[in-house]
C-alpha cells in the first residue's frame, strides 16, 4: 500500500472508476445532444400554475430552503429547485421571499434570486430583503417564518431541503393562510407532515430530480442520467450474484462455487 491506493480495496476503485465514467459518459452524451426522458412529477407540473396564480393575485412565493448548510446535499438540491422558480417569479414580474437559517445559504440564494430578476431584465423588483437570514435557532426560525406566513399571506409556499421538527409547523402555518403548499425532502421522517399538510410532494429522489427537471440543464440531465444507469448496474449485479450463489448453494458446482466467490471479492466491503 502507499500513501494514495490501498490495493486490498481495489474492488471500491474499480466500482468508483465505472460509476463516475458511466456518469461522465451521460454528460458527454446529452452535451452532444441526445435526449434524456424523465418521468413527470405533478408536484413539478403545479408549480407554474401556482406561480402564475401567486402574481396575478399579487401575492408573494414563499421558498424555505430547508434548515441546513451548504455541506448538506438536501440544501443544494433545494438552490437547484429554487433558480429556476425564482426565474419564473421574476419574468412574471412577482416577488419571491426566501427565508434562510444559515448565512451561507443566504449569500447562495441571494445571487441566485439576484441573477434570476436581472436576467428577466426587472431589476426593479429586485430588493436585497427579498432573500434573509432569521435564525440558526430552530424553534426562532419556525416562530419568525410562520409569522411572516401569516402576515403576507403568500399564494405559494415551497419547502425545499432537510427539515427536522419544524416541518409540520411550517405546512400548518402555510395551510390556514390558504397558500398553495409544494414541498421536498429525502427525510422519511418529515415526509409524513408534508404529505398531510401540502398540496404535492416530492420524495426522495424525486427531490434530488427536481432541479434537473426543471432546469432542463445538460450537465445536470447527464449526471441523473448516469447515475440511473449506475443503479441498474447494480440492480442486474445483486440479481446475478444472488442466482449464482444459489446455484452454488443447491447443485455444488465447483464453476458456481468459484463465481460465488468472484462477486464476494468484487463486492466485500473491506
Amino acid at each position: 500500500m502507499n500513501s494514495y491506493v490501498d490495493l486490498q480495496h481495489w474492488n471500491i476503485l474499480l466500482i468508483t472508476v465505472v460509476l463516475t465514467s458511466l456518469i461522465a459518459w451521460s454528460i458527454w452524451r446529452t452535451r452532444s445532444g441526445h435526449s434524456v426522458s424523465l418521468r413527470k412529477f405533478a408536484a413539478l407540473d403545479a408549480i407554474s400554475d401556482a406561480v402564475a396564480k401567486a402574481v396575478d393575485s399579487g401575492q408573494t412565493v414563499f421558498f424555505v430552503p430547508g434548515v441546513r448548510d451548504l455541506d448538506n446535499m438536501q440544501t443544494v438540491a433545494a438552490l437547484s429547485v429554487l433558480a429556476p422558480v425564482a426565474a419564473e417569479v421574476a419574468t412574471r414580474g412577482g416577488r419571491i421571499f426566501v427565508p434562510t437559517s444559515r448565512s451561507m445559504v443566504m449569500d447562495s440564494a441571494r445571487d441566485i434570486c439576484r441573477q434570476a430578476y436581472a436576467e428577466a431584465g426587472r431589476e426593479d423588483l429586485w430588493d436585497e430583503e427579498m432573500v434573509t437570514y432569521i435564525s440558526d435557532d430552530q424553534l426562532g426560525f419556525v416562530a419568525r417564518v410562520d409569522g411572516l406566513i401569516a402576515r403576507e399571506k403568500p399564494g405559494l409556499c415551497l419547502f425545499m431541503g432537510f427539515f427536522a421538527s419544524e416541518s409540520l409547523l411550517l405546512a400548518e402555518g402555510g395551510y390556514h393562510v390558504g397558500a398553495v403548499q409544494i414541498a421536498g425532502t429525502a427525510s422519511p421522517v418529515q415526509l409524513p407532515f408534508f404529505v398531510t399538510a401540502c398540496d404535492h410532494t416530492l420524495i426522495g429522489e424525486e427531490f434530488f430530480a427536481a432541479g434537473a427537471s426543471l432546469e432542463n440543464d445538460p450537465h445536470m440531465l447527464g449526471s441523473l442520467h448516469g447515475q440511473d444507469l449506475g443503479k441498474r448496474l447494480a440492480i442486474v449485479c445483486i440479481l446475478a450474484g444472488t442466482v449464482i450463489v444459489t446455484l452454488a448453494e443447491v447443485t455444488g458446482l465447483d464453476v458456481a462455487s468459484r463465481l460465488g466467490d468472484a462477486f464476494f471479492t468484487l463486492f466485500r466491503a473491506g
